[in-house]
């Protein structure tokens, strides 16, 4: 058996080489995305080995069983030679029992590590629509919002942008199992996602924060949407519609004497009897309504705490949420050809950012005090060549969100590119050849009117010209010879 002492000894030096290899991650710098998640997890396991084993060297100390002071006092007392010869003798015959038991130092097992297998774990951590953590995954939350009671029916895309304003649920809709089942989902994945993007980021904190503060929200009833409830006391009709013995409130007379012959009224009456009231006063009914109204408050706590808890992930997560939002928009105007070339041109651009940023980090910083944009040598272009293309000259697009493109070849180009299609799909406007050089919104719908019209002049031309021949060789023109035919003329 080891000794106490020892123990000690090398949990405290784990407890330094741990410390050193956590430096030692943190002073390099990461090269792309998937490699700050690798250093980050990394140095989260590092962190949870440190609390393990200080949790377990303040056992050590704690000396529980007394075995720490026996050991002490057997090194300290008048037999010190004695017990230093014992263990020496203890020493000795464990190498004489194992002579070629290597000794590793502690660490090297900081510093091997596999890579591969790392890679291949982080990467089964993500689904494929999360791409590494750069995207939210809310289809799942997406299918049970739109199956709730009473609630709009959107598509994904406004899903994105509406998932967390929970003023647009009725109030009815908040109050059944299925809204709550939705938030408990909605708020765990945030959880588990921040934690898989962010695993340094010091959640409890963050939770206990918010937990806090609504608590002192709801006491004071501030809580936007979830104010305390109040009821008319000269409501006679409500007043009659409330079960003093159940403490419900109902809003239907079918319902309330439905409920009348139910076992549970009947039972609760029973009880109500037995406290000894056998009338019902206008301040008794009052003062249960209100205790039952509160009581009935507060039931629905946990739903008001989980949307406000979802709502601080998602100001956290903002970050993602609008890359999902322009990532979805952009997947919509691709086919599926395109799609899976989009796919594996997103894993080329992550290694050329992955060697760019190594290029960067070898390489000293570029000076560019005009801003001028980097040519393919990786340095500025000359300022001739900026003047002769135009590339300082704004090229705004309002069918793209007011987007600025810079340059004319730029702005030529972005007429066939994904954000010019998805607006005009948005305006219900085909992208054809004849919207080329239209940006104002008001101009494509004017554009798009006189195409419908014209192409209307067109049809009836057509059919005024169009010539058939009975069968006396009479000749008239498509809609005349149509309508003689139709009477039976012909």
């Amino acid at each position: 058996m080891d000794s106490i002492l020892e123990l000690q000894r090398r949990a405290h030096e784990e407890l330094e080489r741990l410390e050193e290899a956590i430096v030692e991650e943190r002073v390099t710098k990461p090269k792309g995305h998937k490699e700050k998640l690798l250093q980050d997890h990394r140095v989260n396991a590092l962190l949870d080995r440190i609390q393990a084993r200080s949790q377990y060297l303040l056992s050590l100390y704690q000396d529980a069983d007394g075995s720490r002071k026996a050991e002490i006092d057997a090194i300290t007392g008048t037999s010190d030679f004695s017990e230093f010869y014992s263990r020496l003798k203890d020493v000795k015959d464990y190498h004489r029992r194992s002579p070629n038991v290597g000794v590793e130092p502690m660490d090297v097992e900081f510093q091997n590590r596999d890579l591969e297998r790392e890679e291949a774990d982080l990467e089964a951590m993500f689904s494929g629509e999360e791409g590494f953590g750069r995207y939210l995954d809310l289809h799942v939350a997406f299918e049970r919002y739109v199956n709730l009671k009473d609630v709009n029916k959107v598509n994904y895309l406004k899903y994105l942008d509406l998932f967390d304003k929970f003023d647009t649920v009725p109030m009815d809709t908040k109050r059944t199992p299925q809204y709550e089942e939705y938030l408990v989902y909605l708020k765990t994945y945030l959880e588990d996602f921040l934690a898989r993007t962010q695993p340094l980021f010091d959640l409890k904190t963050v939770q206990h924060d918010v937990v806090q503060g609504f608590n002192a929200d709801w006491h004071m009833g501030s809580v936007r949407g979830w104010s305390q409830p109040t009821y008319d006391e000269e409501d006679d009709e409500a007043a009659a519609l409330f079960c003093l013995p159940c403490q419900k409130q109902f809003t239907k007379k079918t319902v309330y004497d439905a409920h009348l012959t139910g076992k549970k009224h009947v039972k609760a009456a029973a009880a109500l009897l037995e406290k000894g009231v056998n009338s019902i006063t206008p301040t008794l009914r009052s003062t249960s309504r209100h205790e039952a109204l509160v009581a009935a408050h507060s039931k629905l706590k946990p739903i008001a705490l989980a949307e406000r808890q979802i709502k601080d992930l998602v100001r956290i997560l903002s970050a993602q949420r609008d890359d999902t939002r322009e990532h979805v928009e952009r997947k919509q105007t691709l086919t599926t050809d395109e799609l899976i070339a989009d796919a594996q041109n997103d894993d080329d651009d992550q290694r050329v950012q992955d060697a760019d940023e190594e290029e960067e980090d070898e390489e000293e910083k570029i000076y560019n005090p005009l801003k001028l944009p980097l040519g393919w040598d990786g340095k500025p272009i000359p300022y001739w060549l900026y003047k002769l293309h135009g590339l300082g000259v704004e090229y705004p697009c309002e069918i793209c969100g007011n987007f600025v493109y810079m340059g004319r070849k730029a702005f030529d180009k972005h007429f066939q590119e994904w954000r010019h299609a998805h607006g005009m799909r948005c305006l219900g406007i085909p992208n054809t050849r004849h919207f080329h050089e239209i940006t104002l919104i008001d101009d494509a719908y004017h554009l798009w009117e006189r195409i419908k019209t014209g192409s209307k002049g067109d049809q009836s031309k057509a059919d005024s010209m169009e010539e058939f021949e009975d069968a006396d060789g009479n000749v008239f023109n498509k809609k005349t010879y149509e309508d003689l035919k139709r009477q039976g003329l012909l």
